[in-house]
């Protein structure tokens, strides 16, 4: 009972540094006293490989430019840079950093207004060239307008329409020629429809 108090609300490091090679017991007999196995007094962590921090201070700088993008926008960003890496490890790495992306989460407890919800006409038009169709009051129009505030307008507000044209100037052409989106099999707008104008 003794022991199990004297381990009570100890992590295991605490515990390892009671054990010391300059006692009469031995390593071995001290481990047992306070229960904790032999191989763990031993035990050196391994830091992350170079390759690793390499990759992790590149997702460290994109971060701050893209707060929003999550595990496989980032995976992708890293294959531009040639790193083959898959979610999983993607997402280690963020958590051992600290980053989590910026969204907004769901909200199902309110349904929009019933006056507004019109039919979507486009439904099974297939749209093979530019122009074919515009769009300025479905999902497709207000998913993008809500990326372009949360990524861009909410992160850097600005102070006149001259710097605010300009931003969003820079921000279309990231959208469109280096983000990939889940939506278009993960590749750019440009490389997708670029072929067709």
């Amino acid at each position: 009972m003794a022991k199990k108090n004297f381990k009570k609300g100890r992590t295991v490091k605490e515990l390892q540094s009671y054990i010391s090679e300059d006692e009469k017991l031995s390593i071995r007999h001290q481990c047992e006293l306070i229960e904790i196995s032999r191989s763990t007094v031993y035990y050196k962590s391994v830091g992350e490989s170079e390759e690793n921090l390499r990759i992790m201070r590149l997702m460290d700088e994109h971060y701050l430019d893209h707060p929003t993008e999550g595990v496989l926008q980032l995976q992708d960003f890293l294959f531009l840079y040639g790193f083959l890496v898959n979610p999983k490890r993607v997402r280690r790495l963020l958590r051992k950093m600290g980053l989590m992306a910026i969204y907004p989460k769901r909200n199902l407890s309110k349904l929009g207004n019933a006056k507004y919800i019109r039919p979507y006409l486009l439904k099974g038009l297939t749209i093979d060239h530019p122009n074919h169709v515009w769009a300025i009051d479905n999902i497709f129009i207000e998913r993008l307008w809500r990326t372009v505030k949360r990524d861009y307008v909410y992160l850097h507000p600005a102070e006149n329409g001259t710097e605010l044209y300009s931003g969003l100037k820079s921000f279309f052409f990231y959208y469109n020629t280096q983000k990939s989106h889940q939506g278009i099999g993960r590749i750019t707008p440009q490389k997708l429809y670029g072929k067709a104008a």
